[in-house]
């Protein structure tokens, strides 16, 4: 795979509550990535931005709100999700770098 569309693929983490609890509990992760992206191309992003051994990918195709402007009716962008499942052993230090 291209290392430059894998760099692109991970868009952001998402820090929720939700997230922060399925990463203490399960060793889970919550990205948002490109709505193109795949399984496999989310396992080798991770796996090459973190040094860490992915084992499950969950996807989440996530709809955007219909939201209304005025008299006009318009609508966010649809994104995706993925919920990442690291190998015993391996963790993600969001706070490493402050």
């Amino acid at each position: 795979m291209n290392k430059d569309r894998l760099m692109q693929i991970i868009v952001s983490p998402i820090i929720s509550e939700k997230s922060t609890l399925a990463a203490d509990n399960n060793k889970q992760f919550v990205f948002r990535v490109l709505k193109s992206a795949s399984k496999p191309e989310i396992t080798h992003a991770v796996e090459l931005m973190f040094e860490v051994e992915v084992d499950q990918v969950r996807v989440l195709n996530c709809k955007g709100k219909t939201k209304r402007f005025g008299s006009k009716m318009g609508s966010r962008s649809d994104w995706k999700k993925a919920y990442i499942k690291l190998k015993p052993g391996h963790d993600i230090d969001f706070g490493a770098g402050a």
